[in-house]
């Protein structure tokens, strides 16, 4: 399998879960906010608009290839702060298998930013492909 193969197989699956969370965030922006209120971060409604439209077009972004570096890099922050200010439980080993998944994806994500998007990209199509 090529290597351009390979990297747009890993962009689907880096992205599938975005563009669900955040699709799933519009139809629940009230259950959203209150979950960012509880954690003690300040406009939650306002926050919660801003992590569905977001994540939604950050993961559509990731998923064709555009901006690839940057959706991934931005993607992986995303993946940090939502990983500590959220999961990050010691006492709670559920808590702690959710920090440790926002870790992982985000260190496919800062692979991927290395790697580039592959052929297989909008990046690629308009001449703005970096690979490792």
């Amino acid at each position: 399998m090529s290597t351009s193969v390979i990297l747009l197989i890993a962009r689907i699956l880096l992205s599938v879960m975005f563009i669900m969370s955040g699709m799933q965030k519009f139809g629940a922006i009230d259950g959203t906010a209150g979950y960012i209120a509880s954690v003690g971060l300040p406009a939650g409604t306002l926050l919660a608009w801003l992590a569905a439209i977001f994540e939604t077009l950050a993961g559509i972004a990731l998923l064709v290839g555009f901006q690839t570096g940057l959706s991934a890099l931005a993607l992986a922050a995303f993946c940090v702060f939502t990983g500590f200010v959220f999961h990050y439980a010691p006492a709670d080993q559920m808590q702690m298998i959710l920090f440790m998944k926002n870790i992982t994806i985000a260190g496919g994500l800062l692979a991927l930013f290395v790697a580039g998007p592959g052929s297989l990209s909008v990046d690629a199509r308009t001449g703005k492909t970096v690979t490792a």
